[in-house]
């Protein structure tokens, strides 16, 4: 054997191994528990970067120890191929969506080979295949049946430089979640989904996730923004129409003196129309439009409206209130319109000052009396109700029901729960995407496409338009179609796509079976392998894809399709990685191999020679270029130390500081257990490992290291069972390498009982090093003369009865400084502790002639004492 681990041969040997002997392909077995491991799917952007090699890694562990420990694992891997950021890199590289997608999946394929991931690629997918998003665009047709899809002309969030609608968990800050870009609000027909009917369903079930961090189910809950309080109806003046609202304070209703309305609030064109206000309203609209709708973003400007022309009235007072449009209410919330009460809400109470708007007090604190014409604020807490009619007097707590229920009589109002969650948004106006598979015919209207005619085709030999726009809607071959109800030759096809997250919200089902024909899944694969036990990914999903897969299983539930609710039974977010930058002043942000030392130490540009700035450790990023390539990491040490690195810097739920010193030490630690290795196979020949109790062996330190190498055991299959602590699994295991490293294996040759002990500890190493370093303990396994793969062998276990030593560690102190540590049989007396620690030479040096004035003695997992002289 070498005397060094060398990766660039060994590692494509096992690779080619695991290849050739189908090691990782699976099939259903009902004779063994079942275990589903997956990783949130990559978007095909060329080249895997070290977040995904992190990510990865720590599901390979969990995969190889389950795998060992007898469950059948499924492990697949495939591609989130559709959508915006894969269009907009093929636009950035002028090359074709289609090409840039293929060539990218067929480049990170093989880069994810190369670190030995276990996946089993005869299940590989691509959202982007026709055999896949056949199945998508079927559910879309039976959703529409059941009326969970539906066409709307609404305003929407739209991104001018993506050319595109996004869904309102897509925009971030009032920003485009790809490309950063202020989102605007433009008026479209789009399709949607009725989420918002499992509002409720999905919220009660954030809390029957024990296997989710609360950070996410929190998030979702925020999310979904449940919120109790009244439906009330303020009649249109002149109209039999009501403006509805809804509201968590109907007590504050008699001080209600005007309302607004969201600029994006469909009457507020109704109502303005034909008045003398029309022009103003409609530049104020679009005025709005471009400005940041959310709730953070509406504090950026002054609180301004204009009055619509149009009146409504108050079904308490009955008085005659006028309707404003506001920048100041969103649409996203409620109804979108709101009874404004600017005695009791501060935008009210500002609005009212500016435009000269009637402010009643009425709610007040026992006690105090207001005057709406003084006050410099609003007054937002409970109080005694004044100016409320007949209930004047009333605590204004017990008047959110009574006034509720006087409403409801006449026929006004009503108890309702709202919720801050809006019908998920589909249509996209972009090319690579899903075709939603409806014909839109001028004598029938919107005709689903019949079943037989499915997978509705992207066209892939098209070419964009100016800007990435989608050239669908210019295609005659995709766009002219024959409406299926009445043969008119001149419908036409939708030619929006679906959102690539619709593709994202049930691919993991399709693995289970994923060249089954004949429907979306297989049943009895779905029965047998869904839901999924572990999945993996970044909290930045949150409210995207982790609820939008949530909504997805309620669907497919409804259908009698699947027999459970809830996709990913436990939830691991990993930690991002993260890397100083360095910037120069005269070339800005540089990659780590544009800086060097020179001869004095300092780090330089290789550019220009000019000072380098080492800046704080963020989030690697390609804008920032504080990135590591894989490719280089894999080139110079390989895959497995590149993984030992990724799971010994930091637990996987946090971040982890990438440190050059961090990978030299990993590759240390991999050639100091392969030099061991080496050096047991040498001397230690046609003997087995001891296996037997530690209180049979004789010789003391054969015993010690048994019980350290059953702890180091006990310790790994903890951190990695009931925790995914794989640092400090490793670290266990470095212990145990340190303490044979303590033995000079040549001078144990007459201590048949040590070499026993020893060769028990090293198989085990190799053993619960083999999830995480699968090539190295491959290898090492096979010259140790084993047959087969290490894949194959059991996880180890410990014995119980070799768990504890019979000695403890003895500390001395004296005067609370340390001065001698020595080790005495567990059962040992106090008296005979003391005894010994006095004999010691070092503590009579530190003692001298004085006498001690007291000793202390503390027995824990270990024992203190302290002498004070």
């Amino acid at each position: 054997m070498e005397q060094r681990y060398h990766p660039e041969l060994i590692e494509p040997k096992w690779q080619a191994y695991w290849k050739e002997k189908q090691v990782f392909k699976v099939i259903e077995d009902p004779s063994k528990e079942k275990y589903y491991l997956l990783e949130m799917f990559p978007y095909p952007s060329g080249k895997i970067h070290i977040g995904h090699v992190r990510n990865y890694t720590i599901g390979d562990v969990v995969v190889r120890y389950k795998r060992m420990k007898g469950f059948n694992v499924l492990h697949p891997m495939g591609w989130d191929a559709f959508g915006m950021p894969a269009e907009n890199a093929a636009i950035d590289n002028n090359t074709h969506p289609a090409s840039w997608t293929y060539d990218n999946i067929s480049a990170m394929r093989e880069q994810l080979k190369k670190m030995g991931f276990s996946y089993d690629w005869d299940r590989e997918i691509a959202t982007c295949h026709p055999e896949y998003y056949k199945w998508e665009q079927w559910l879309f047709l039976k959703m529409l049946e059941k009326k969970m899809a539906y066409r709307k002309e609404s305003y929407v969030n739209w991104c001018e430089k993506c050319q595109t609608v996004l869904a309102n968990e897509q925009v971030e800050q009032d920003k485009c979640w790809r490309c950063s870009q202020t989102v605007q609000q433009k008026k479209l027909w789009q399709w949607f989904f009725k989420i918002t009917d499992y509002a409720q369903d999905l919220l009660v079930h954030c809390d029957k996730l024990p296997g989710w961090p609360d950070k996410v189910t929190v998030m979702q809950k925020n999310w979904i923004g449940r919120s109790v309080g009244s439906e009330l109806k303020f009649k249109i003046y002149g109209q039999d129409n009501d403006i509805e609202v809804f509201t968590t304070r109907p007590d504050t209703i008699f001080g209600a003196t005007f309302m607004c309305l969201a600029p994006e609030h469909p009457l507020v064109e109704t109502l303005s129309k034909g008045t003398k206000n029309q022009d103003e309203v409609a530049a104020f609209v679009q005025k709005v439009s471009s400005q940041e709708r959310s709730a953070a973003g509406l504090e950026k400007y002054e609180k301004e409206g204009v009055f619509t022309g149009a009146f409504c009235i108050n079904p308490a007072t009955g008085e005659k209130i006028p309707v404003y449009t506001a920048n100041f209410v969103l649409m996203g919330y409620g109804t979108g319109a709101i009874m404004s009460v600017p005695a009791g809400d501060q935008r009210d109470f500002d609005f009212a000052r500016k435009y000269g708007l009637e402010i009643r007090v009425v709610v007040q604190p026992k006690g105090e009396i207001f005057d709406g014409n003084t006050m410099e604020q609003a007054y937002t807490g409970e109080g005694l109700l004044v100016n409320s009619g007949e209930f004047n007097g009333l605590d204004s707590k017990k008047a959110v029901d009574s006034i509720t229920d006087w409403l409801e009589k006449k026929g006004r109002g009503k108890k309702a729960v709202s919720y801050r969650l809006r019908d998920w948004g589909i249509s996209r106006q972009r090319y690579w995407g899903a075709p939603i598979p409806v014909i839109h015919c001028p004598d029938c209207g919107i005709v689903p496409v019949p079943e037989a005619d499915l997978p509705i085709r992207l066209p892939e030999d098209a070419n964009l338009l100016e800007k990435g726009g989608s050239p669908l809607p210019t295609l005659d071959a995709f766009a002219r179609a024959m409406c299926p109800k009445c043969g008119r030759m001149d419908a036409k096809r939708d030619t929006d796509t679906m959102d690539t997250f619709v593709e994202s919200s049930w691919y993991y089902l399709r693995y289970c079976s994923p060249r089954y024909e004949d429907g979306i899944f297989d049943p009895k694969a779905v029965e047998y392998w869904a839901p999924v036990d572990q999945y993996i990914g970044g909290v930045e999903h949150a409210v995207l894809h982790l609820l939008y897969s949530r909504y997805f299983m309620r669907v497919l539930h409804s259908f009698g399709m699947i027999d459970f609710k809830e996709p990913f039974t436990r939830l691991l977010t990993q930690g991002m990685v993260c890397k100083e930058t360095m910037t120069c002043p005269d070339h800005g942000f540089l990659f780590p191999e544009e800086a060097m030392k020179d001869d004095k130490g300092n780090l330089v540009c290789t550019r220009c020679n000019n000072d380098v700035a080492v800046g704080r450790v963020i989030k690697m990023s390609k804008s920032k270029k504080n990135v590591v390539d894989p490719n280089e990491l894999l080139e110079k040490y390989g895959a497995d130390v590149t993984r030992l690195f990724c799971l010994f810097a930091a637990p996987p739920e946090r971040d982890l500081e990438w440190s050059e010193d961090g990978v030299e030490g990993s590759h240390r630690f991999v050639n100091r257990v392969w030099r061991l290795a080496l050096e047991c196979v040498e001397k230690i020949e046609n003997i087995k490992p001891y296996t037997g109790a530690a209180s049979d062996l004789v010789s003391e330190q054969a015993k010690a290291l048994y019980i350290k190498a059953n702890q180091t055991i006990q310790k790994v299959t903890d951190d990695i069972d009931k925790s995914f602590h794989f640092n400090t699994a490793i670290s266990a295991v470095m212990e145990l390498v340190n303490a044979l490293y303590a033995f000079d294996i040549d001078a144990t040759a007459t201590d048949l009982e040590l070499k026993k002990v020893i060769l028990f500890s090293l198989e085990n190493i190799l053993l619960l090093l083999s999830p995480i370093l699968p090539h190295f303990c491959e290898e090492l396994f096979e010259n140790m003369g084993k047959q087969g793969s290490i894949l194959d062998q059991s996880w180890p276990e410990y014995r119980k009865d070799s768990l504890k030593t019979d000695e403890i560690l003895v500390v001395v102190q004296v005067n609370g400084k340390l001065r001698s540590k020595f080790t005495i049989g567990a059962d040992t007396t106090e008296s005979v502790i003391k005894e010994k620690a006095f004999a010691d030479d070092k503590i009579k040096k530190y003692m001298g002639d004085k006498d001690p004035k007291k000793v202390i003695i503390i027995k824990k997992k270990q024992t203190l004492i302290n002498i004070v002289i």
